[in-house]
């Protein structure tokens, strides 16, 4: 059966790429150059336990810098200011430009860069309404990527390298050639990140991701991670890009430090190009 179910992905993956080969646009999600592009996202706070309370304490806002020169704007979200834990639900969520249906492969594209650690976000794709994903937090994800150095319940230390979702977890990105475990992503620096999403149903080899990057030692593009697991496997049309970050609980609070995004795009099929030079 699984060697079945690799056939089935195999064959999705082809049939994709070749689709792809014939229409190479990205649709671009949000690259924030617009001033106002924080108001296209829903910002809920839906466990906010501050002590004392602090209405809305999420920061989630559109800055500029200079890159080589030139002005580029992104996003930086935090789960609240300096000094302030409890926030343990930080939601951002904006509806894609098309739903990826079930059965379809799409590739995501994101650059993301870590302010600093402590840090613990998590963001990705949800297949749920904006009401499901106020209810579900978390579960509301199926494709997933995370970014932390908390230390989990269970004593195990994250070491601030991206990790993916599997079955009972997550796991850290490797390097597929050396086996070896990806460093902890450096602060101040932009990582680009391709995942490409199977929606197919689980029967077929699906509700699965791929992952590949290029940022810190990984100095040219690297497939790290084959075949990560959707969060839920819901088996229905992916529609919201949702980000999610936490101090942590009051008792033992993990840290503020912000994440930046940049230049969110999709596209059908496999696409492992650049698209900020083929848009």
């Amino acid at each position: 059966m699984k060697i079945l179910k690799d056939l089935m992905v195999i064959f999705v993956l082809v049939i994709a790429s070749k689709s792809q080969a014939r229409n190479a646009d990205w649709i671009l999600i949000d690259d924030f150059e617009e001033k106002g592009a924080v108001t296209a996202w829903t910002l809920a706070d839906t466990k906010n336990e501050t002590e004392p309370l602090v209405e809305n304490p999420q920061i989630t806002v559109r800055r500029v810098e200079s890159e080589n020169g030139v002005k580029n704007a992104y996003l930086l979200k935090k789960p609240a200011a300096e000094g302030v834990v409890g926030n343990r639900k930080a939601l951002t969520f904006k509806r894609l430009p098309r739903a990826v249906e079930v059965g379809e492969v799409y590739t995501f594209y994101s650059r993301i860069k870590v302010e600093s650690f402590p840090n613990n976000h998590v963001f990705g794709i949800s297949n749920l309404d904006a009401e499901g994903i106020k209810q579900h937090d978390y579960n509301a994800f199926e494709a997933t990527l995370r970014v932390t150095d908390k230390t989990e319940s269970s004593g195990l230390v994250n070491t601030g390298a991206l990790m993916v979702k599997v079955d009972g977890g997550y796991a850290n990105i490797v390097d597929l050639e050396s086996r070896a475990e990806a460093k902890p992503l450096s602060p101040g620096e932009w990582y680009e990140i391709w995942y490409v999403v199977n929606n197919a149903p689980v029967s077929l080899g699906g509700q699965t991701y791929d992952v590949f990057v290029r940022g810190g030692e990984f100095t040219r593009q690297t497939q790290v991670y084959r075949q990560a697991d959707f969060r839920m496997k819901r088996e229905a049309p992916l529609t919201h890009f949702l980000m999610n970050c936490n101090t942590g609980p009051l008792d033992a609070p993990y840290g503020n430090g912000g994440l930046m995004y940049d230049d969110l795009y999709m596209s059908a099929g496999v696409n492992l190009l650049d698209p900020k030079s083929t848009n």
